[in-house]
């Protein structure tokens, strides 16, 4: 029986194979225009996606059509490991993929999904906008593909079942569950409470049964998955605000006039722009609803659970390139 990594091994060399074979890494319309293959692993209704089709609009529209993306959702085109597979390939030339991925390329990406390194959304958004990324996301560029943006998956905030969390002391003794990563364990300890790993599957039934205080995440999955039902209590402690990257390939660009390269490079950093808004948007919705079945929003003052975690961030911080990324995104919290 073949295991799991193997199979999924075999899948992805088989869509490479597929998209190079059938010439989908150079595919043309019938009026000329080249489409862009674009992996997503999400729905159309999500507001990555929707970034995506308004960045394809602007770049037809001022490319006199010569280009335009053509975005595949719900993991079509496989999983983000396999996309970025493909990208890198050459065999499709953009897709979305989680910034633990490309950490495995570069070490110094880690720093973007450090706990607390954002105050809020909005220093969030300014540190994606800035340019002080620029050297980072062109870092790949010997791996076959670089970032050219980063999008929100908005603001991870602690949800709890009996009552609010407003301070660090009121998480002594609650059992939280986070992903199974050793870092997210460690940064619920800092943060006062017991993180416990688990699938998220398990997660609403095991609050139902108090096998758990609460859960974290964002307030779009948390009213999606309904977990307001069990653990009404939602309080903003932006502890993580997690950070998807649009990666392109290299040869794909290298291809492009320079007029036409500046073009698409400016309006996919643009594209962060809105795909911000069109992820407050959603989760405005998202609260609307939650609050309507029950949910309180508590905002919380972060500065005491920043101090505690601070000896976790010097941890994380390993090379001078981390510290020097690190210190940067902080200089723009002001």
């Amino acid at each position: 029986m073949k295991s799991p990594l193997l199979k999924k091994s075999l899948l992805t060399s088989a869509l490479v194979a597929t998209f190079i074979l059938t010439g989908c890494n150079d595919e043309k319309t019938e009026n000329g225009t080249v489409i862009l293959k674009t992996a997503f692993n999400q729905s159309e209704n999500n507001p990555q996606y929707k970034a995506l089709e308004d960045f394809s609009q602007k770049l037809e529209t001022e490319t006199q059509g010569k280009y335009k993306l053509e975005i595949h959702p719900n993991e079509l085109l496989g999983d983000q490991r396999a996309s970025l597979e493909l990208v890198q390939s050459g065999a499709i030339q953009l897709a979305i993929v989680a910034n633990p991925l490309v950490e495995n390329f570069n070490k110094n990406f880690a720093v973007l999904a450090m706990p607390y390194i954002y105050d809020n959304p909005e220093h969030q958004r300014k540190t994606f906008t800035s340019g002080i990324l620029d050297d980072l996301f062109s870092s790949t560029s010997s791996n076959g593909f670089e970032v050219l943006t980063a999008y929100t998956a908005g603001a991870r905030s602690m949800y709890t079942k009996n009552a609010a969390v407003h301070a660090p002391a009121e998480m002594d003794g609650k059992k939280i569950r986070v992903m199974q990563s050793d870092t997210m364990i460690k940064m619920l300890n800092c943060m006062g409470g017991t993180g416990v790993p688990m699938g998220q599957g398990e997660v609403y039934s095991a609050i139902q049964q108090g096998v758990l205080d609460g859960a974290e995440n964002n307030e779009i999955t948390y009213n999606d998955l309904k977990q307001y039902e069990v653990a009404p209590f939602f309080s903003n402690t932006r502890h993580v605000m997690v950070a998807d990257l649009l990666v392109v390939n290299n040869s794909f660009l290298a291809d492009m006039s320079p007029e036409d390269q500046a073009t698409f490079r400016r309006l996919a950093k643009a594209s962060t722009e809105v795909e911000f808004d069109m992820w407050n948007q959603a989760l405005d919705a998202a609260k609307k609803n939650a609050a309507s079945h029950g949910a309180t929003f508590t905002d919380v003052d972060i500065k005491p659970f920043q101090a505690r975690c601070n000896k976790l961030q010097s941890e994380l911080l390993t090379t001078p390139e981390q510290k020097a990324i690190f210190q940067k995104i902080r200089d723009l919290s002001a």
